[in-house]
């Protein structure tokens, strides 16, 4: 008798461990999200920049959006200064659905997505309020909901300013100087017909070789916007900067079709709504930056040239549309008719 009694507490405490051991999985929908379904869903959103960076700042701001509009059923942690890989083995992680959101570069995005490249056209738009009418607007959404066909999904666009070129040679008033100059340009097709067709060298280069190519003289300048400018030292080897710029490469707040797919429709619009209205804190930390990298770029006695009229710089880009616009003939057209 006692000892079927002892068989009878062995089989109810094993019972016990085996429904307790169930419970302590979590959701058990990724190995990146965290809670039951009585807790929060805690999600992770990756960046490469630094914390504080205008990027950052605009993550953080999606990420308290999320968390008031789902009344506290979802929560971003956002890990800034590459804490979870470069960008280009972070969009692959979104593809896989082993990471749930990031912010990235418009560039390394191409060569997942057929659209985005329109945006990386030159002198596109030829005013801010255009832009951001394109990027906000019906084109800009039909973009970002392209990323599904690549297993993630497009949330918003975020501010990268505008590229410029910059020199030690001589200052670039317009295509006489900048013809034979020795310019870097980021490893892309693009990025070199569009140096060539103005009349320049393109010199394909890696991002941390560039201070001292330009200090040797094995280059004559770069291209970049202003905040990347002054935090590279850019500007303490090459005098001469010219504006305006003539490339707006977006940054993109992103997710894995994973969790869009996981997500309610309810949900699904709280996520895209949070991360729409965080645009303007992003853009208000962007412009910050930028005024106060053009204060000290100033301050450094560097000369800034204003371009007043870039009409011959845009009739010498045609080449440039002619070669890669076809590709993007529907989006361009619609962003003609948006401006």
């Amino acid at each position: 008798m006692k000892k079927l009694c002892f068989s009878f507490i062995l089989l109810i405490v094993l019972v016990l461990v085996a429904c307790g051991s169930n419970s302590s999985g979590g959701n058990g929908n990724s190995n990146n999200k965290e809670g039951s379904s009585r807790d929060s869903i805690t999600l992770k959103l990756a960046d490469i920049q630094p914390d504080g960076f205008p990027t950052v700042v605009g993550a953080e701001e999606f990420a308290k959006l999320v968390e008031e509009k789902t009344d506290g059923r979802y929560k971003i942690d956002v890990y800034a200064g590459g804490q979870l890989g470069d960008e280009k083995s972070i969009i692959e992680e979104l593809q896989l659905g082993s990471m749930d959101l990031a912010r990235v570069n418009g560039v390394p995005l191409t060569e997942f997505n057929d659209k985005i490249g329109v945006l990386n056209l030159p002198f596109l738009f030829e005013t801010q309020e255009e832009k951001w009418d394109v990027w906000t607007g019906e084109v800009g959404e039909e973009i970002l909901e392209s990323f599904l066909d690549n297993n993630m999904i497009g949330l918003a666009f975020y501010d990268n300013g505008e590229r410029f070129f910059y020199s030690n040679k001589k200052a670039i008033k317009g295509l006489d100087e900048i013809k034979g100059q020795k310019i870097r340009v980021q490893e892309s097709e693009l990025a070199i017909d569009i140096v060539e067709a103005l009349g320049a060298s393109a010199t394909p280069m890696a991002y941390d070789e560039v201070y001292s190519a330009i200090q040797t003289g094995v280059i004559d300048g770069a291209e970049n916007n202003f905040p990347s400018f002054y935090t590279s030292g850019h500007y303490e080897v090459a005098n001469y900067a010219t504006l305006p710029g003539y490339q707006s490469v977006p940054e993109v707040l992103v997710g894995s079709k994973e969790l869009w797919d996981s997500l309610s429709d309810e949900d699904k619009q709280h996520f895209k709504d949070a991360a729409m209205e965080s645009i303007d804190t992003q853009r208000e930390a962007w412009d910050e930056l930028v005024i106060e990298s053009q204060e000290e770029i100033e301050a450094n006695g560097n000369e800034i040239v204003e371009i007043d009229d870039i009409e011959p710089l845009r009739e010498a880009v045609q080449s440039v549309y002619e070669k890669h616009g076809e590709v993007y003939k529907d989006l361009l057209d619609k962003i003609l008719e948006e401006n």
